[in-house]
């Protein structure tokens, strides 16, 4: 149920007049809108080369840098760079010429697909001179090192995916000068450290920064963006989500969290993002109520709250959402379920409110473990996000012994084989 952006049709008609490959434009949308689907793992049909033996000043160049890459690649088990010889290029396997947008008489490198190639080797510096580059794919490789910073010499670039890979070092900062870039895939790597907030301030539609080693806390100025889809799970941020999250309230429809040591409270501001259509903040540390503010989502899909440490009642405002097809609240210190919430399988809903406080309900919490968060219920008010960071009292503390001993409940978000929520 993907849906095209109107802001970036001009963007994609002209990616489209580039490649000469429909199926790209196709697929662009879809990575673009599904943040978990194997969907975006592109597959294109070959379109006819060029076999000029003399190939003009930009192939010459675009040569010279494949066959520098050909150079450091080290294990290439399906044989996918096996034809990188000559000076036709247009003819290597995962090379994609099409006419310079420009000059439609001269013919370019416009893209390099080597997704699930499980080639090993490393980007050469050389990679900056492939100037005319519109996408880079190479999900599900070896590739290893760090992101040479000749890359920003690649000004035509729309899409990056480097997923999957082993890549190291800290966030590729070089990456932020790309002025065209709309989709950057840069999940299930090596990368450490901070991420910078001038991520979230890029013009990007989709951001997946998921299964790394990023550290630190969420950038306090999170927001800015004009994404759809942001996934940051399975990293070790710790703080709390900002309330500047509310800044993608025009444009995120996905918002993935899932296993970032977030603590705090979950800010209001998160149901200002009125085009959510799937929100997920489980397996964190996670205080204090549901707030009010998720009543007004009225397009929410999928609701996972789950494996925190958030109490008092789940209320009716979030289990009537129009939309709302999932609903996973296990694995806290729910007390109360308000109304139609003690009943969601009468509206279709997939629920699991398993492991809180829910009285008559199977599969609950003990009434001691209950019994410490009921006397010391959680004021939201009390506690003060700063610089992304968090500054709790006791009442949390109180009860964090006894919510870490739940199992987790999600696996990792694989790229090969990952749920789709849509």
């Amino acid at each position: 149920m993907a849906l095209p952006l109107p802001s970036c049709i001009t963007v994609y008609a002209l990616i489209l007049q580039l490649l000469h490959l429909s199926s790209i434009s196709n697929n662009v949308l879809t990575a673009a809108k599904h943040s978990y689907s194997a969907s975006h793992h592109h597959h294109r049909s070959r379109h006819s080369h060029s076999h000029s033996p003399v190939p003009n000043p930009r192939l010459q160049q675009a040569y010279i840098a494949l066959q520098a890459w050909k150079h450091v690649i080290y294990s290439d088990p399906q044989n996918l760079t096996t034809n990188w010889v000559g000076p036709s290029v247009c003819n290597y396997t995962g090379v994609y010429c099409a006419p310079a947008p420009h000059d439609p008489k001269t013919r370019v490198v416009a893209g390099i697909d080597l997704n699930h190639g499980d080639i090993a080797g490393f980007l050469p510096n050389e990679l900056g001179l492939l100037t005319d580059l519109a996408l880079i794919h190479l999900n599900s490789n070896r590739f290893c090192g760090i992101v040479p910073e000749t890359i920003s010499n690649l000004t035509l670039l729309y899409e990056l995916d480097l997923s999957n890979n082993r890549f190291v070092g800290p966030f590729p900062t070089v990456i932020l000068s790309l002025p065209t870039l709309h989709f950057l895939d840069l999940r299930f790597n090596e990368f450490e450290g901070p991420l910078p907030s001038e991520l979230f301030k890029k013009n990007l539609d989709a951001i997946f920064v998921n299964n790394n080693r990023f550290t630190n806390v969420l950038p306090a100025t999170l927001g800015g963006s004009s994404a759809s889809v942001l996934v940051i799970a399975n990293n070790n941020f710790g703080g709390c989500l900002p309330p500047s999250i509310a800044s993608f309230a025009h444009t995120l429809e996905e918002l993935l969290i899932t296993n970032t040591s977030l603590s705090g409270c979950l800010p209001p501001e998160v149901g200002f993002l009125y085009k959510l259509r799937v929100l997920d903040v489980s397996d964190n540390k996670i205080i204090g109520p549901i707030p009010y503010s998720l009543a007004g989502l009225a397009h929410l899909e999928q609701l996972n709250i789950g494996h925190n440490m958030m109490s008092g009642l789940v209320p009716e405002g979030v289990c009537v959402l129009p939309s709302l097809k999932n609903f996973t609240f296990s694995y806290n210190f729910f007390c109360e379920e308000e109304g139609i919430c003690m009943n969601l399988t009468s509206k279709g809903i997939v629920y699991d409110d398993r492991g809180n406080c829910l009285p008559e309900k199977p599969r609950q919490r003990s009434e001691k473990e209950c019994r410490g968060v009921n006397e010391h219920p959680v004021d939201c008010f009390e506690y003060i996000c700063h610089g992304g960071g968090s500054s709790f009292g006791g009442q949390a503390a109180a009860f964090a012994p006894a919510a870490m001993v739940v199992p987790s409940s999600s696996p990792l978000l694989s790229p090969s084989a990952a749920p789709s929520y849509t």
